[in-house]
């Protein structure tokens, strides 16, 4: 089943390029050195990324519910943007406490080898639970210009809290998707699918 993010007439022109994010993330890619990559990969697009920015900003109030802070309170972002044919896709910032993780790896500028995911495992957190929101909504200045959107398109934003085994709030991961580029396979429980 695949959910659309935005329907097209025979008068609308074709997106540049057309990729998909699956909702929920299968947990073998989640793992993987990067979700993005090995996404776009199995779809058989040229997949990059680049980092735009790490470093401290004020949480906003979508991300600081997540991680269990006030809102503004100074937490470490990570800011990539994806691109698919050398097409900007998608811009993904990973949000973590600064209080915990602040003095570590996660705070420095570039990529994290191997991967987050074993970077967080090495750190002593184990995961618990994770919850996905989905939103579609005009782009702000920042996403409109940094995604080449024209004027209105919308993106659909995919916020995901991930949580320890002790509920500790360990990463948000905030993905920006150009809806007209995007395609949401949604997944079901084994066995559980119905119309």
């Amino acid at each position: 089943m695949a959910l659309i993010a935005r329907t097209r007439d025979s008068t609308t022109a074709a997106p540049r390029v057309l990729v998909q994010r699956a909702l929920p993330t299968e947990p073998a890619v989640r793992g993987s050195k990067s979700l993005f990559l090995a996404e776009a990969e199995r779809q058989g697009l040229k997949a990059g990324r680049r980092m735009l920015y790490v470093g401290l900003e004020p949480a906003g109030d979508h991300v600081a519910a997540c991680l269990r802070v006030e809102p503004g309170t100074e937490i470490v972002a990570r800011r990539k943007m994806m691109t698919a044919n050398d097409v900007p896709v998608r811009i993904a910032t990973s949000y973590f406490r600064a209080d915990l993780f602040g003095d570590t790896r996660l705070a420095e500028p570039e990529f994290v080898q191997p991967s987050l995911q074993s970077a967080l495992t090495a750190l002593g957190y184990a995961f618990g639970h994770a919850e996905e929101n989905l939103t579609a909504r005009p782009p702000t200045p920042f996403e409109r210009e940094t995604l080449e959107l024209e004027p209105g398109e919308w993106i659909v934003q995919v916020l995901r809290a991930s949580y320890s085994t002790e509920d500790t709030p360990v990463h948000v991961l905030e993905t920006i998707c150009a809806a007209n580029r995007h395609i949401f396979p949604i997944g079901q429980v084994s066995g559980y699918d119905e119309f």
